[in-house]
Formats: structure tokens, C-alpha cells, sequence
């Protein structure tokens, strides 16, 4: 089902930019309109973000092929997701061989998103709570996609990632981010890498927006 659209979707995307052969290869994989609701399935192969309710978004396809490109990982690599929301980044990273693990702070859609995951058989382990406080007991991980804009870099996160591992997390205020790329050198050194023109829905937690 909607074979050509999502072919057509990652046609574009590549066409903006998207090199990494892995990353169009999970584009084209993941059905996209399984994670938006049945109303607006038809729209699932734009390439625009769609409300899913609780006043959140699915991610535009081109900043999820953006961010998961830039966290560089390899088959079976640990990432952590900020930010559940409809799962769909979530399964991209499970298609190309990540072991995913994902923190969502709103219940209803973290139910939501664990019945797919369940129903889908997408190995996922899912968490209901506040992201930016990570999940150490998992902890460190190659990679950390932050989902929501916050209005700084959590301690705790750039505290779980692996040494030489990489986060990606939108940096700036509630209606602009700039898409900051850190690698971590070692446990006091990191490298960051900026990309502007992102917006995101606000990082809500302790190391983020309050509401």
C-alpha cells in the first residue's frame, strides 16, 4: 500500500541531500501512514510534519532522514530517543539494525505508541517519563535523538552518551531551533555541528521547557 508515494518521498528526500544509502533504504521501508492518524492518512507521503494529537507532531521525512543520517550509527548500535511521539523515527532506527530505546513524557500517546509498537512487533523498549533526564540505566549509548526543541543541552544526556557516540538535539527557543550535531571525544570534550531552520514541538522535562 501506497508503494509509489513513499518511493516517490524518498526520491525527494535523497534529491535534498539525503546521501546515507541505509537511511533512504528505511525511509522506503517504514509505512509512514501506519503512524498518522487514519484521517490524514492520504498526506503520510508529503513531506511535511502532521499533527497526532495532545498538540504533537510526526516529524517532517526530510529532518528524520536529517537527524538519523547525522547520528552516523552502525548495526546494532544503542540509541536513545527523546520523545516518542508516533513512533515512526523510532521504527526507522529499528529498521536499520539500531537496538532503540525511547522515552515519551505524554501518557496517552506513550499507550498509544507502545500498542503499535506491539501490534507491529517492532522490538522497542518504550518508557513513560522525562526525557531529558535519559535513561541511565541503559546508559551509554551511541547515539541520542532529541525530538523536541529544548532550550538547552541536558547535562544528564551528554552525561549517557558513549565516548565517540553522537546526539542530535534541536537547540534554541519555543518557535526556532538550530539542529546541533555533538560528538563525544571523550567524557569532557565534545564537538558540536550546527543546522539551522529547523522547529520542533518544546522538550518539556527537568533539563528542558517547564511547560
Amino acid at each position: 500500500m501506497y508503494e509509489a508515494q513513499r518511493l516517490s518521498l524518498v526520491e525527494k528526500i535523497h534529491q535534498k541531500g539525503i546521501t546515507n544509502k541505509e537511511v533512504l533504504k528505511a525511509l522506503n521501508r517504514v509505512e509512514r501512514h501506519l503512524f498518522v492518524p487514519k484521517a490524514l492518512e492520504h498526506h503520510a507521503y508529503t513531506d511535511v510534519a502532521l499533527p497526532i494529537g495532545s498538540g504533537q507532531t510526526i516529524s517532517q521525512p526530510y529532518t528524520v532522514a536529517y537527524m538519523t543520517q547525522a547520528l552516523d550509527l552502525k548495526v546494532g548500535d544503542k540509541v536513545l530517543e527523546i520523545g516518542t511521539g508516533s513512533g515512526y523515527q523510532a521504527a526507522v532506527l529499528n529498521s536499520m539494525g539500531m537496538k532503540v530505546y525511547s522515552i515519551e513524557r505524554q501518557f496517552d500517546i506513550y499507550l498509544k505508541t507502545q500498542k503499535l509498537f506491539d501490534e507491529m512487533q517492532l522490538r522497542i523498549v518504550v518508557r513513560f517519563g522525562d526525557g531529558t533526564i535519559g535513561w541511565e540505566e541503559y546508559s551509554p549509548f551511541e547515539g541520542i535523538i532529541v525530538t523536541a526543541g529544548s532550550p538547552k543541552i541536558p547535562i544528564a544526556l551528554k552525561k549517557q552518551l558513549a565516548v565517540g557516540g553522537k546526539m542530535v538535539i534541536p537547540v534554541g527557543d519555543r518557535n526556532s531551533q538550530v539542529l546541533i550535531t555533538i560528538t563525544k571525544i571523550d567524557e569532557e570534550t565534545f564537538e558540536e555541528k550546527e543546522a539551522p531552520q529547523f522547529t520542533f514541538v518544546p522538550l518539556i522535562g527537568r533539563e528542558g521547557w517547564s511547560q
